[in-house]
């Protein structure tokens, strides 16, 4: 008998689980719902469209088993519905003795995780692009590239339609009025809220983190995306190059503490309530410094000043003379444990009778998409006992 699965958020999340759903039960009838006006209005139509190859994550975490393969079967899911693939590649850049042990330890990663990086000399970095700058060595991914995340997603919820998925955009999920048998709770921003309402993950938090980016105008050029050594204790990659999908070039992103969830510019989509909720747990992990919050708020609230981003962004290379322009900002949906007091590093996902609740599916989570709802879908099943389809 066919089943009533409900999707809320129409995120890059909702629409590869819609997908892989689908291809295992294609006689469901699925809807998926959103607040917004289009699919991806958040943080899946705001990333910079990196397919990450995985190697930046510890090798017994959800992100280092799923990112690898879902960066393939991302570019396999684009050349077949003529996306364009950038494959740019990334060097990870050096400043200092103690990064090159942070490289190397990104590399042993990479290696475990199947992620196909390679350790390199500065020289052979400058071969790779004659504008990076770099102490001693650097960490070559040949696998990342980069496409336009808002056209997968695009060509995602075209396929769905096709595939006789219902959309239901403006539609909150309070106010949805249909029945369902199985509810997939992939609301982003708001995943936490919504799982609060069935009691679910109660010991967890969205704290949102806005990201700030600047578009280079100049003519000094970039070969490949360049980022600098990221502090592996938390989730961040620190201000790095991106070079997109159409050639285009951006600095970015920042990770400062937004004070309300849809916090992107000035008081644009201001919600007082949210405001003195989010204020209100951000000002008590600062004055406890949680996780070094107190010390990650004051060294990111900096770059609110575009040239201090711009000052960041020069430590990697040689040559950036040109102006900057503003660049649309995005805010990642960061979890945080209320109970241990820190960050959630991997993906969390809680499973009730009938209900999936993706609590935190941050990057690389546009790369891993589709392995990743692959796995969630396999892990509902078992809990009910039933045998994945093949």
């Amino acid at each position: 008998m066919a089943r009533k699965v409900l999707i809320v958020g129409a995120g890059i999340v909702g629409l590869t689980f819609a997908s892989n759903w689908l291809r295992r039960f294609p006689g469901d009838k699925i809807t998926i719902i959103d607040k917004e006006h289009r699919e991806c209005f958040h943080a899946s139509g705001r990333n910079s469209g990196i397919l990450h190859a995985g190697f930046y994550y510890n090798t017994d975490s959800l992100k280092a088993k799923l990112t690898a393969r879902g960066n393939r079967l991302m570019k396999e899911f684009c050349r077949q519905n003529g996306v364009f693939v950038n494959e740019t590649g990334k060097l990870v850049v050096a400043k200092n003795e103690k990064e090159v042990g942070v490289l190397e330890e990104l590399a042993r990663r990479g290696e475990a995780n199947g992620a196909g990086t390679t350790l390199i000399s500065a020289q052979e970095a400058e071969e790779i692009d004659p504008n990076v700058k770099t102490y001693q060595k650097a960490l070559w991914s040949p696998h990342t590239a980069s496409v336009d995340p808002k056209e997968v997603c695009q060509k995602l919820k075209e396929n769905l339609k096709k595939r006789g998925v219902e959309f239901l955009f403006n539609t909150r999920f309070e106010e949805y009025k249909g029945n369902y048998d199985i509810l997939v709770n992939s609301a982003g921003l708001y995943a936490d809220k919504i799982a609060h309402q069935f009691g679910v993950g109660e010991r967890y938090r969205v704290i949102p983190f806005k990201g700030l980016y600047r578009r280079y105008l100049g003519e000094d050029r970039i070969k490949t995306q360049i980022y600098p050594v990221p502090n592996i204790k938390n989730p961040f990659l620190g201000v790095h190059f991106t070079l997109l999908a159409d050639g285009k070039i951006k600095i970015g992103p920042t990770a400062i503490p937004a004070f309300w969830r849809e916090n992107y510019k000035g008081f644009q989509r201001f919600n007082f309530w949210e405001m003195i909720e989010i204020v209100g747990l951000e000002l008590k992990l600062f004055l406890k410094n949680s996780f070094g919050f107190r010390d990650l708020a004051l060294y990111e609230m900096q770059f609110y000043l575009p040239g201090r981003l711009v000052e960041e962004a020069k430590k990697l290379v040689k040559r950036l003379r040109g102006e900057f322009a503003p660049y649309p900002a995005g805010i990642r949906a960061q979890l945080v444990d209320l109970e241990e007091e820190k960050l959630v590093m991997d993906f969390l996902v809680e499973y009730r009778p009938n209900q999936i609740h993706i609590l935190n599916a941050v990057s690389p989570a546009f790369t891993a998409s589709f392995a990743f709802t692959d796995w969630v879908i396999e892990k509902f099943l078992s809990k009910k006992g039933e045998k994945p389809p093949v």
